[in-house]
């Protein structure tokens, strides 16, 4: 059996699955439900300085972004964090991890750049008995405002100079929250890596406007007729988290770095992925919203199966494992060449793939074959470019292909290449130039 124990920058729980930090995490009730349910850690939702505590509206709080089956897509929040009592959060943290020492319990903070504001409340998380720290240096609305989360996290000096102070300030291992809201996320990246944190992780939400009420003409969520941005998440942003993922874990600076990966998660499988791209463990929290704690169920069964199948037993031989295969485009081999199929006995003949092809790309598809209607792919003008795949509605009805070395390709007419097998030592390829120089 797979074992799914996880130890992140030396926190220990269960399974690789953890809540991320926000509604869910809130208080000791639903965290106590959420252990219940088998998840294997929580980050808990952000906490501020002591003083007066946050004010979060008193009306809705979500945008949201449907597919065609009202299935949730993505979440837009203009949520703050915590706007519980300081003390009565540290209690309740105390209390959790006294009565589930086995679970990974980690304390999100956003307090103001200043180096006396997190040297003081430090200690205060420290004594609850807390596994760690995560710096909030990702929330693109209301906090950003008053120069707090991703005002810090967009400039790579803030973010080094306060990762630094709380290495000084705390035993705890530090884990820095980074936002997605940037150009380029490997230079937050360096600068916490530089600063001397423990692990990233990424991605907090997407600066985002989801709807506007055409009757109103106000954004959504609509607060007395005003809106605001906030932050996106949900399924939606998965290929942007990966991506970014992706780009730490590959980066020269910072790729020894452990990485907690955020974004989209919503089955097994989409952890496993962002596990491959370079995380050590997974964060969730929309799919928790949308569809409850026990969704954690069919996350540890589906990871644990699928590891027994590939034959891993431990989630450290899954982490980076698809790393190696991520490149840049001037990499790619440009000799390997695939066709599209359409199985005739899967095709219901409904004609997308002909008129997505017709329209839109390479009038690669017939839409007759022996002069009745059929749909059958032209080789003489396929590119390989796989749109036909992407927009038929049966799964497995269209595959890609690919040409074996020595066959023809009737579009160019040129024999395929043996060198798209061998493209690592091939000169067109530049990294290899590159190392024969």
């Amino acid at each position: 059996m797979a074992d799914l124990r996880n130890s992140f920058v030396g926190i220990k729980s269960p399974n690789p699955f953890w809540l991320a930090s926000a509604p869910p995490t809130d208080k000791a009730y639903n965290v106590e439900r959420a252990f219940k349910a088998g998840w294997g850690g929580v980050v808990w939702k952000t906490l501020g300085a002591e003083g007066p505590p946050v004010v979060n509206v008193n009306g809705p709080r979500y945008g949201a972004i449907w597919g065609g089956d009202r299935r949730l897509i993505g979440l837009n929040n203009i949520e703050l964090i915590t706007d519980r009592e300081l003390q009565t959060n540290l209690r309740e943290i105390k209390q959790i991890k006294r009565d589930w020492p086995d679970r990974a319990v980690v304390v999100s903070l956003m307090v103001p750049c200043e180096e006396d504001a997190w040297k003081s409340i430090l200690p205060l998380v420290e004594e609850t008995g807390a596994d760690g720290i995560e710096l909030n240096f990702g929330c693109p609305h209301g906090m950003s405002e008053r120069g707090m989360g991703s005002a810090v996290g967009q400039v790579p000096e803030y973010v080094e100079m306060v990762v630094k102070w709380c290495k000084q300030y705390s035993r705890m291992p530090v884990i820095t929250k980074l936002t997605p809201n940037i150009t380029d996320v490997r230079r937050p990246a360096r600068a916490a890596f530089n600063g001397g944190t423990d692990a990233v992780s990424l991605i907090n939400t997407i600066n985002s406007i989801t709807a506007v009420n055409l009757d109103s003409f106000s954004p959504e969520p609509s607060i007395d007729g005003k809106g605001t941005h906030g932050g996106y998440c949900g399924p939606a942003v998965k290929p942007i988290a990966m991506s970014m993922v992706s780009e730490i874990a590959r980066d020269k600076d910072t790729y020894l770095m452990p990485i907690s990966g955020i974004g989209g998660i919503t089955t097994w499988r989409d952890a496993a992925e962002f596990m491959a791209l370079g995380a050590g463990n997974v964060q969730v929290c929309t799919a928790a919203m949308t569809y409850g704690f026990r969704i954690v169920e069919e996350m540890i069964t589906g990871l644990s199966n699928w590891m027994d199948e590939k034959g891993f037993t431990s989630i450290d031989e899954v982490v980076g494992k698809a790393v190696p295969n991520v490149t840049d485009w001037q990499y790619l081999n440009l000799n390997y060449i695939s066709k599209a199929r359409i199985n005739q006995d899967l095709c219901i003949e409904c004609g997308r793939c002909h008129i997505a092809c017709e329209d839109t790309s390479h009038q690669a598809i017939t839409n007759t074959i022996d002069g009745k209607r059929g749909f059958e792919v032209i080789d003489e003008e396929c590119v390989g470019c796989n749109l036909c795949v992407n927009v038929c509605p049966v799964e497995d009805c269209i595959t890609m292909v690919p040409l074996d070395a020595g066959d023809i390709d009737k579009r160019t007419g040129k024999t395929v290449s043996p060198d798209y097998a061998n493209w690592t030592s091939h000169p067109n390829n530049p990294a290899a130039r590159e190392a024969a120089e």
